[in-house]
């Protein structure tokens, strides 16, 4: 029987897991919850429900994992621990400094409902976590790099979005092009979190908003802006949509270190990805780690888990047999 699935949220994140479904024939949308009127959202899936938020918790026992697809800022702190208590959940929490905090909570509520929920779930915090742990394995003797863009970050969007006289925004992290290569040519450079990125911000204001205190809000918020040189231009809505529709993103890991009795050997692990569109990636690591979850609960397990308490093996639609012949 397909594993049925609950999306929370239905932006961009929320349409990227509702295709991302279609390529899994082991998984089935079941029905989509919204803060919008029901009936206004229009939902690609044949048969699945589309129903108003409030209405989760009278799906318990019809849908076995529910993906949350809201905001870090504000909806994710709130909504994944409750619902963890009604249901096994994914989110793709990525406020980096408050993941211990949100893991706390988290693994309190699932644990009381008997549930398994995985965080922080996507590229970064995500795939690229794995490959500095992985990474720190193999060189204990090392640095880490990581850098992330060009691209638009999904999160640093919808937080700008929050701002009081904001009508829509896209940010944009860059690379600084002098630090990526020195780290490719094994130079060791000590980076401050300023050094490694700039920040680019293209916002859409409302009619007759403070401009000056939208952009010092910006650039003074905390774990978000306040530590990189960001850039903030104010443009119209016509302008945003031709020029900034697109969600492109990607980045890089690197762990650079030595080995040999005498540290005479260097070596540079590079693990790069490059996305035509942040959401719908995102979405397809979401949907992986929601079948992870049920195989979980199918265990046994409850609680809280992050992806590095995810064997890989869960991941995947195959079986151990298929995996050692296929992939080993």
């Amino acid at each position: 029987m397909a594993v049925r699935i609950g999306i929370v949220g239905y932006g961009n994140l929320g349409r990227g897991v509702e295709c991302a479904i279609k390529q899994n024939p082991d998984m089935e949308l079941a029905a989509v919850f919204t803060r919008r009127d029901p009936a206004s959202v229009s939902i690609l899936t044949k048969g699945a429900k589309v129903c108003p938020i409030g209405e989760a918790k009278d799906w318990q026992g019809k849908i076995d994992v529910m993906i949350l697809c809201g905001g870090s800022a504000t909806d994710l702190p709130r909504q994944t621990p409750e619902l963890a208590r009604m249901f096994h959940v994914i989110d793709s929490f990525d406020t980096h400094a408050k993941i211990p905090e949100h893991f706390a909570q988290t693994d309190e509520a699932a644990k009381a409902g008997g549930n398994v929920a995985i965080i922080s779930v996507g590229w970064d915090p995500g795939l690229f976590s794995l490959n500095r742990l992985y990474a720190n394995a193999i060189l204990p003797d090392g640095n880490d790099y990581t850098f992330w863009g060009k691209g638009v970050s999904q999160g640093h969007s919808d937080a700008i979005r929050r701002i009081k006289g904001v009508k829509d925004a896209r940010q944009y992290t860059i690379p600084v092009d002098s630090a990526l290569e020195a780290v490719r040519k094994g130079e060791n450079p000590q980076l401050t979190t300023r050094q490694k990125h700039t920040r680019e911000c293209f916002v859409v204001a409302d009619e007759g908003a403070d401009l000056q205190r939208i952009e010092t809000e910006i650039k003074t918020m905390p774990n978000y802006f306040e530590d990189y040189d960001t850039t903030v231009h104010f443009i119209s809505e016509e302008e945003l949509q031709r020029d900034h529709a697109g969600i492109p993103h990607g980045g890089f890991v690197f762990r650079s270190g030595k080995t040999g009795w005498n540290q005479e050997n260097s070596h540079i692990i590079e693990y790069s990805l490059k996305l035509d569109s942040n959401p719908e990636f995102t979405s397809s690591v979401l949907v992986a780690y929601a079948r992870a979850a049920f195989r979980m609960a199918q265990e046994g397990q409850k609680g809280c888990r992050t992806v590095f308490d995810v064997a890989p093996a869960y991941l995947i639609n195959m079986s151990g047999e298929e995996i050692r012949r296929t992939l080993l």
